[in-house]
């Protein structure tokens, strides 16, 4: 049996935030819409996506998101999870970068 998969991208604070959550619904809150069983990658040892660590930190903790509705951007059913993402709402840019590596020594 296939589970429903949703990727929600919102607007928050200058950001657009990119969220996969297994349950999207109207909230009970008028003009607020639910989104529920959030989905982060579990990476063991190294960080991989650094972003996929900052979302897991600020959201990790979460039963349900209660998202006002002009802040939804788009809510899209997919088949399978993708990257999730933190972009710059004017340039579109991702605002967590990846860790420099350092230089190889001489």
């Amino acid at each position: 049996m296939n589970k429903t998969l949703y990727k929600v991208t919102f607007l928050n604070h200058g950001k657009i935030y990119e969220l996969y959550a297994g349950r999207v619904a109207s909230g009970s809150l008028w003009g607020f819409t639910e989104v529920a069983d959030l989905q982060f990658d579990v990476h063991d040892g190294l960080v991989v996506d650094p972003t996929e660590e900052r979302l897991r930190d600020e959201f990790g903790g979460t039963k349900v998101l209660h998202l006002p509705m002009q802040s939804i951007v788009r809510i899209e059913e997919v088949e399978k999870k993708g990257q999730s993402a933190i972009r710059d709402a004017a340039s579109g840019e991702k605002v967590v970068t990846p860790f420099p590596m350092p230089a190889k020594p001489r």
